[in-house]
């Protein structure tokens, strides 16, 4: 069985909410999408991934094929408009069979495990990424990079043919748990303030997600933050 919570927030600094999600037991499917391009932009485009990976994914399509349809949806809807704007979006996807697991993602969005300690499942596909990877600069250092918010792929903003879909799999055992997030969460809470809170044993899956929501508001509630935890009973 798995308990779930889940909540989204507009934040301190934005007028408008261009996260979204999608949380369902019954489909085995939990799913955040950070929209960029600005109102009517990033809203559309997120809204416009989640809508069709869920359809995707209950045509029987695995997530990295479902995300790219996704991508393709957003493309073609955008040269349909007359903005000039590009609309884009994150994508932090996870879908859950027996007790086995798929995550699959493109941009900044994150997926943690959380079996006693924290562990980042997905790696960013951001400019400060890479500049650790090159050893330029520190995790520590990243955290503060005036270009922390520059992601190298997106749906919708990214050429298709470098799109890239990394997805990693592996088996939920009791006792784990999955988090999915906007960086609107991790932007402002550090991954020890995350880990502690899911190791609270007396809070439920939701009162987990609210507890994680607040840090990012007393953080400083920058950008919009969208927070899904899964546990494995």
């Amino acid at each position: 069985m798995i308990e779930f919570g889940h909540c989204t927030h507009v934040g301190l600094r934005r007028e408008h909410n261009e996260d979204t999600y999608y949380a369902d037991a019954e489909l085995g499917l939990w799913l955040v999408a950070d929209g960029m391009g600005g109102h009517e932009n990033g809203e559309v485009a997120s809204a416009l991934a989640r809508d069709t990976l869920v359809q995707q994914v209950q045509q029987g399509e695995n997530l990295a094929r479902a995300i790219q349809v996704a991508d393709e949806e957003i493309i073609q809807h955008s040269n349909r408009r007359s903005q000039a704007l590009p609309m884009g979006t994150t994508i932090a996807a996870i879908r859950v069979q027996d007790d086995a697991f798929e995550v699959a993602w493109v941009g900044d969005s994150r997926v943690y495990l959380w079996d006693g300690s924290l562990r980042q499942l997905s790696q960013d596909h951001s400019y400060v990424r890479e500049l650790i990877e090159q050893g330029a600069i520190s995790p520590e250092q990243a955290r503060t990079h005036p270009h922390r918010n520059v992601v190298t792929q997106a749906l919708g903003v990214t050429d298709p043919q470098s799109l890239r879909v990394e997805t990693v799999s592996g088996q939920l055992a009791a006792g784990q748990q999955i988090l999915l997030c906007s960086d609107g969460l991790t932007e402002e809470v550090e991954d020890g303030h995350i880990a502690a809170i899911l190791a609270r044993q007396d809070l439920t899956a939701q009162e987990c997600v609210d507890h994680l929501i607040l840090a990012a508001l007393d953080g400083g509630g920058s950008d919009n933050v969208t927070v899904i935890l899964l546990r494995r009973r």
